[in-house]
């Protein structure tokens, strides 16, 4: 006969819960290790021991998603801050402006930069359309989401006051409809921060898209009809 192996009985167990019952004497004589030092301990100490290791992991769970629930909360009243000033600024001419602005006070940006192109002839000369090369456009058409990282030298971040300052940045494409539609880009956002931390690769840009959708509508008014 082969002989029995661990998982023989562990099957035997599985299958036949009534077992303890029967022997239930030996449940009070299993010690098992604690692993919270050498101490041998009983089968229901140990289970016990589980048990709040399971509720201080649930715990901190439950706490990350309150802290992840309050944090999207503030970013959510940000946006709506940020928008409810879009739709009060009446002038096509004051609305790049104003955007840029309010996107450093509600986020606290250090430096926000804006460009567009291809708008009606008669904003052809105001400053935000202005100074972009043909290079910065094919990158924001490229961009089917916002680029998050650090500065790799963009033409973009000339647009920055203060490009040495620029230790990360976001670089935020503006087209007609969902940011990762096929269309070509006819804007760009640049966000950064001397903080290398703050746009780094690999952040969640959820919010990101929302700016850019949202930015993107404003700032049709200024496009030909």
């Amino acid at each position: 006969m082969d002989p029995i192996t661990e998982e023989d009985i562990a099957n035997y167990l599985a299958n036949c819960p009534d077992f303890f019952e029967r022997h239930a004497q030996l449940l009070a004589s299993v010690q098992l290790t604690s692993p919270h030092g050498n101490r041998a301990v009983s089968l229901q100490e140990r289970q016990a021991e589980m048990l709040r290791e399971k509720i201080k992991a649930l715990e901190h769970r439950i706490m990350d998603m309150v802290r992840h629930g309050n944090e999207n909360m503030v970013i959510t009243e940000r946006i709506h801050r940020w928008t409810r000033a879009l739709l009060l600024t009446q002038s096509n001419r004051a609305l790049p402006a104003t955007l840029v602005a309010e996107l450093q006070n509600q986020f606290m940006v250090p430096q926000v930069a804006l460009k567009v192109w291809d708008v009606d002839e008669r904003y052809a000369a105001e400053p935000f359309a202005q100074g972009v090369s043909e290079d910065a456009k094919t990158l924001a058409s490229s961009l089917t989401s916002p680029y998050c990282g650090v500065n790799s030298g963009f033409e973009a971040v000339n647009w920055l006051e203060d490009t040495a300052m620029a230790m990360s940045v976001a670089l935020i494409p503006l087209r007609p409809g969902a940011i990762n539609g096929a269309g070509p880009a006819f804007g760009m956002l640049v966000l950064s921060s001397p903080d290398p931390q703050r746009f780094q690769t690999g952040l969640a840009t959820d919010f990101l898209e929302r700016i850019a959708e949202l930015a993107s509508a404003a700032l049709s008014r200024l496009r030909p009809r």
